[in-house]
Parts: structure tokens; sequence; C-alpha cells
């Protein structure tokens, strides 16, 4: 019989132990981030059913869409009832109008699963990634005031992954719809067209959204104006007041201007620092359902890896699923991009073996002392593994350098006899011999040294 050609199957990140133990950390470090905030978790099933999940999409979406179906169904001809989900928006959208009447509101949410997309398979994009999302969901209101610590949430979380310095954008959709309406642009399919092509700015340069602009049909002036606002540098002081200098006579245009400056007041009432955030007018974000705020952050040092959390302000979650309204502001982490990205850059550093120490088998016939002193140590809160296949010591201590493990116990019948048990830092060569009543206290000193 030949042999199957093991591979992993395009679009999927599979780690090495050491790498994967780095990105559970980094998953680790976001969920405490969300929780200490106060957000709750949910977990949705991986496949919804096809008329919940393509209910506020389909077209280009219903292409990338993995759709599930049982081989009976195949075999009578079925049409899918089932797909893969391809954000954690839909499932929440499904999950808050259903389960409507036991939530408490406002109903703080945090998710961290895998969605799948059906991407053309090429390095750096994914067909299954993690997402974390967060949301705060209200019911017929909720305050502009959580346009203000959603990105208070983004700057605590990435301040504690440490992954150096980074800018969270922040801009208003009405800002952009209400100053094109001053400047002439009344119809508002056409404003949503000009926000895409503002959206685009960083990618293809003023003079291509230019010309877009124009040919959407806007007059050059107007299109100078919009794009010479957008390019002014300055404080987000300087942005506000040169906003309120405009003199745009526009209901919807005033409303964003304010709420512009209830988050940034707000972020400085949460103490995140003034050169963290940047008012960024450019900043549009391509998906339409987004009303207001919204958010996109940047590494400082590696701005080609592009946006590392976006996210905003929706009016109405759930409208396809129930007639309350129940408008939201979130964002989301890619994580698994985030973390291949960073891996290319050889920033992210082989993660810590989970055990800290390994309980070497000198002497068959002391298996008992061994399995004891292994409990005793993990009693006392220290992981530790140990070797039961035993044979030669160097092999037993090569195994601990290949895997990382920093601290090895070892002990004959010798330091039986004494009642005492090495403890050896592999790393540092440190070695010490101690009594087996004050190992586990010695070893937690040796590995926080």
């Amino acid at each position: 019989m030949s042999l199957i050609t093991p591979r992993t199957p395009p679009g999927t990140m599979e780690l090495l132990p050491r790498h994967q133990v780095a990105f559970q950390r980094l998953l680790d470090t976001i969920r405490r981030g969300y929780e200490r905030f106060g957000f709750l978790p949910v977990e949705t099933p991986v496949f919804e059913t096809v008329d919940t999940l393509l209910t506020k999409s389909g077209g280009e979406t219903e292409k990338q869409v993995y759709f599930v179906q049982s081989t009976g169904a195949i075999q009578q001809g079925n049409k899918p009832e089932m797909a893969l989900r391809f954000d954690l928006t839909v499932p929440l959208a499904r999950y808050v109008a259903e389960h409507e009447h036991d939530l408490a509101f406002p109903f703080r949410r945090y998710q961290i699963q895998r969605v799948y997309r059906g991407e053309r398979a090429q390095r750096g994009r994914f067909r299954e990634f993690y997402q974390c999302d967060i949301d705060v969901i209200g019911k017929d209101s909720l305050s502009p005031q959580y346009d203000a610590e959603i990105p208070a949430v983004i700057h605590h979380v990435f301040s504690e992954l440490n992954f150096g310095g980074f800018t969270i954008n922040v801009n208003n959709r009405k800002v952009l719809l209400g100053l094109l309406d001053g400047l002439g642009v009344a119809d508002a399919d056409t404003r949503v067209l000009v926000l895409r092509e503002i959206d685009k700015l960083d990618k293809i340069g003023r003079d291509k959204v230019r010309d877009s602009l124009i040919g959407l049909g806007m007059a050059d002036h107007a299109a100078d104006t919009i794009l010479t606002l957008i390019d002014a540098k300055g404080s987000n002081a300087d942005t506000l007041a040169a906003l309120n200098a405009l003199g745009i006579d526009n209901d919807q245009f005033r409303q964003g201007v304010a709420e512009l400056t209830t988050v940034i007041d707000g972020l400085r009432a949460f103490q995140v620092p003034d050169d963290a955030v940047r008012i960024n007018l450019a900043i549009a974000r391509g998906l339409d359902y987004y009303t207001g705020t919204v958010y996109e952050t940047f590494l400082n040092d590696h701005p080609g890896i592009g946006s590392v959390c976006s996210g905003g302000r929706y009016d109405n979650l759930a409208s396809h699923y129930t007639k309350s309204k129940l408008p939201g502001v979130g964002i989301s982490i890619g994580a698994t991009r985030l973390f291949y990205q960073l891996m290319e850059a050889g920033l992210i550093k082989d993660g810590a073996p989970t055990a800290q120490v390994l309980v070497t088998q000198m002497d068959s016939s002391l298996s008992a002392d061994y399995f004891r002193i292994a409990s005793d140590l993990r009693a006392a809160g220290i992981n530790t593994e140990i070797q039961l296949d035993g044979g030669k010591l160097a092999k037993q201590m090569k195994y601990a350098d290949r895997t990382g493990i920093p601290v090895a116990v070892l002990m004959g019948s010798d330091e039986k006899a004494r009642g005492t048990a090495t403890l050896k830092h592999l790393i540092r060569g440190e070695q010490v011999e101690v009594p087996l009543t004050e190992l586990a206290a010695r070893a937690k000193a040796l590995l926080e040294g």
C-alpha cells in the first residue's frame, strides 16, 4: 500500500508546540483583557443555518462560504441547510435575537473562536482563523460613551501584548457622510460609494482616490476639500477645531463631530495617552453596516502588517431576526493573521513550555518516590512532568533541553538515603542539593531567580 504524503490543508495555520504555546498565550492575554473590562464569554456553533448566515450578506460573501452537507442529503439532491460561520457578527446577531429576553442589557460579550472563509490560499491569507471579538449591545439605545470604552479596551489589550507602539485610528462615518452632503453629494448611495473609495486612500494613494471620487460625480473642489481635510496634520484637538470651523450646516455632520468629540474626551478620561489615539478621517471601514464611530489599529513599527484590530458602531444589529432595536459597538482582533505576520517579522519568540520541572528517573526501584515528588510539586502549583521511560540520564536531559523545560529533579539511591534531591537549572547550569521537605519552595525560588 502506498503512503499518503502528509500535508497541512492550504489556508490554515498549523504550529509546532512551542509556537502553539506562544499563540495560546496571545489568546489568553486577549481573553484576560476583555474580562478585565467585564465582558462575558459567548460561544456559538461552528455552523449556522444557511438562511441565518446569509441574511445580511449574500453576493460576494456567499462565494466565500463553506456549506455543510450530509452524505444522505447530497445523495438526495437537497440544498445545504448549514454553512460554516465566516465571521462572529452574524452569529452574535442571531444569538442576541434568540436569547433577548434572557440577557441583561447592555449586553457585554466577548467571543474567541475560529471562522471560515473560502479565500484563495496564499501566504498570510487564511481559510480558517481565530477572531477575538467584543461587542456591547444596547436595547433601544446605547450611549456614545461606549464608543470611547471600546478603544480603551484595545489600548489595554495591546499594551499587555507588548508588541511595541501602536496607534488607534478613530473616525465617525457621520462626519464624512454629512460633509459629503454639505459639499453637494446628495445621493445616499453615491455617498456610500465615496466612503468606500476614501477607505482605500492608504492602499492606492491620493491621486487615484481623487480620480475615483470625480468619477463618482463629485465636483473637483469638493474632492479637493475632503482630501485636503483628510491629509491635514495636527493634534486631535486641531482636527476637531478644523471640522467645527468648516461651518457645515448639516445635522448628520454636527452629530458625527459631537460623537467624535465624546470619544476623544472619553478616552482621555479612561487615561488612554493622547499619542496612542489619532483622529483619521480616511478611516471609513468598507462595511456598510457601520453607522457611526469606526476604528482601525496599527503597529507603529510595522505598518506593512496593516490593521491589527478594527470595528465600529452599528445602529441595529439584529434587524433581520427581531423587531427590537439593538444598537451596538464592537471590535475584532484577527488573532491568526496577527500572530502569523509577527512570526514572519521575527517578533514572536518560542513560548515557554507548559512544564516547569522534569522529574528524572535515575533508579527504576525508586519510581514510587519520583511519583510522590512530582505530585508534591504539582500540589505546590508547579507544572511538573515525570520521565516515565527512565533509561540513560543523558537521554532524559536531552529531552528536557529539546522541550525547553528549565529545571530537572535528580534523585538516586544516595540522595534517597539522605532524604534529599538535586535541583538543576538546565539553562543557567546551577545545581543544588536540597532536603525533600524544601524541594517545592527551592524549586520555585530557582524558577524565579
